[in-house]
Formats: C-alpha cells, sequence, structure tokens
C-alpha cells in the first residue's frame, strides 16, 4: 500500500490558525474520497520557535488496497495550496509503501 508522509514546519505563533486550516482541508479531502485516512501529527520539541508537523495519508485497505495514487497523490497536494501561507520553508512529500510480510 502506498502511503504518503508529508511534513513541515510552522511557527508557534500560527499554530491555532494553521491547524483549523489543515483540518479543514482534510475533512473536504475526505468527503470528496471517503477510503481516504489522514492523520496530523506534530514533534513535541520546538526550534526556533518552529514546530515540526507531519500529514500522513493512507487508504482503506478494504476500499483500495493500493493506497494513494499519483492522481490521488496530486490532488492532496492541490487542496494543500492553502497551508502555504502557515509553512515556514519546503513542504515535504516522502512516499512509502507497506512491506510484505
Amino acid at each position: 500500500m502506498r502511503e504518503l508522509f508529508i511534513y513541515y514546519r510552522v511557527e508557534l505563533a500560527h499554530v491555532p490558525t494553521a491547524l483549523v486550516a489543515v483540518r479543514e482541508m482534510q475533512a473536504q479531502l475526505i468527503a470528496a474520497r471517503p477510503q481516504v485516512r489522514a492523520r496530523m501529527l506534530y514533534r513535541p520539541d520546538v526550534q526556533d520557535r518552529l514546530q515540526t508537523w507531519m500529514e500522513i495519508y493512507s487508504t482503506d485497505l478494504m476500499q483500495d488496497p493500493q493506497g494513494i495514487s499519483v492522481e490521488l497523490q496530486a490532488e492532496i497536494e492541490s487542496r494543500a495550496a492553502c497551508l502555504a501561507p502557515f509553512i515556514h520553508g519546503t513542504r515535504h512529500v516522502e512516499v512509502f509503501t507497506a512491506c510484505v510480510s
């Protein structure tokens, strides 16, 4: 299953507003694509008044065992454009695939 791990940094002053924006963006994505699973994490330590955040995207194995397609990844990135004002630096996108056991 193909999953996305997206991380970036947010200034502490923007955290409350940025969190609302991420939650709204993810809710709209899930409403449009019910098979998508979205999580939001943050690193508890703060450096230079910046907090590291991570969005994780996967799919329900029963509905979509292949995971996040290239097309769905492009849609996620397009929807995430609204987060640009809150991101300090670059939004890094990493793709991982589950190992077969």
